[in-house]
């Protein structure tokens, strides 16, 4: 009998076999611009010129990552959270979900979501866990709420408060698929006291160039953009309580000197709401 070789492939072998490197991808692109090496010539190219469109994009990607950074530390040493469902997690890089919450709360359990082969190869590899905690990755899509609910469910007790976290994330959920009922499926399978960290770009009049930058992916990248305003950023909290100071550009979300100057303003909105 003839062997089937599709049976017997390498995990890691089938997951090269999904990358193109082709066209350029926007977790490889986010990799560039926060500096760190797992990308392609292609992507490079498309983060250049992106840059070149808007010189501040770089600043995005760093003060999206700061903002994680702080949330999950207030969930974690104001909120008691012990489980994080980080949903688009992105190629792996300084001061991953785990590492923070991991760092304040050894304990802490984190389950990564993400169906980007090249993120998911690496985070197999890169994002362990401390001896009292634990870590899991599932590859899955963000559409699929059920799903992605039961096979975390492996690691994380859903009676008991969760952290979801949707950082730059739905904005790959088109208007036509129902990113709000999305969100809101989540949040209504979660117990009280669980809480949403999301962040997403923004279109306003005040940021032109945003705009241009994600015409520019659209016609160029994958998968594909949608901007919202920050009002309809708003809406994803719905029924929520949201913490203070509520959905802002997320440089400015309880920022770690909050005496200092005022930090720049960047076409990423985020915020943190919790459920009663």
């Amino acid at each position: 009998m003839t062997e089937n070789p599709a049976a017997t492939e390498d995990p890691a072998a089938a997951l090269r076999r999904r990358i193109d490197t082709l066209r350029p991808h926007t977790a490889r692109i986010w990799n560039y611009w926060l500096g760190g090496g797992d990308y392609y010539e292609v992507d490079r190219m498309a983060g250049d010129r992106i840059r070149e469109l808007h010189p501040g994009i770089g600043e995005y990607a760093r003060a999206d990552r700061l903002f994680l950074g702080r949330a999950v530390r207030h969930l974690v040493t104001e909120a008691g959270i012990r489980q994080f469902l980080d949903i688009g997690t992105g190629l792996p890089t300084a001061d991953n979900t785990h590492e923070v919450a991991q760092r304040l709360a050894p304990e802490a359990r984190i389950v990564y979501v993400d169906n980007d082969p090249l993120v998911l190869a690496h985070a197999r590899a890169l994002l362990t866990s401390t001896p009292e905690g634990r870590t899991d990755h599932l590859d899955e899509d963000l559409r699929n709420v059920e799903s992605v609910l039961e096979r975390a469910a492996r690691t994380l007790d859903l009676s008991r408060p969760v952290a979801l976290l949707l950082l730059g994330v739905v904005i790959f959920v088109g208007d036509d698929e129902d990113p709000y009922g999305v969100v809101r499926r989540f949040m209504e399978a979660l117990p009280a006291g669980s809480h949403l960290v999301l962040s997403h770009t923004v279109t306003s009049p005040a940021l032109p160039e945003v705009d241009d930058a994600v015409r520019f992916w659209n016609e160029h990248g994958t998968p594909r953009l949608t901007q919202r305003t920050p009002e309809a950023v708003v809406r994803f909290f719905d029924g929520l309580e949201l913490l203070e100071p509520g959905v802002v550009t997320c440089s400015r979300w309880r920022p770690d000197d909050p005496d200092g100057d005022t930090p720049d303003e960047v076409g990423i909105y985020g915020g943190v709401g919790r459920k009663r």
